[in-house]
């Protein structure tokens, strides 16, 4: 099997991260760091992830609230 057929390519990882920081928006959360990391993509079989990044604590507990469906 094709590993491009099991595997997301750098354009649907990309519209991924994009659909993700329009929903965090969508309630109030910026993660600073949310980015597509390529380097997995040079590898047999490629996977280009969405990378969360980093954050602070005051992001941390909105992403916190969100996720149980309040609004921090």
């Amino acid at each position: 099997m094709d590993h491009r057929e099991t595997c997301a390519t750098v354009a649907e990882t990309e519209a991924a991260r994009g659909e993700l920081a329009e929903a965090l928006a969508a309630v109030g959360v910026q993660l600073p760091s949310l980015r597509v990391d390529t380097v997995p993509y040079a590898n047999e079989p490629s996977f280009p992830l969405v990378d969360l990044g980093r954050c602070n604590a005051e992001t941390a507990l909105a992403l916190a609230a969100a996720l149980r469906g309040r609004q921090g």
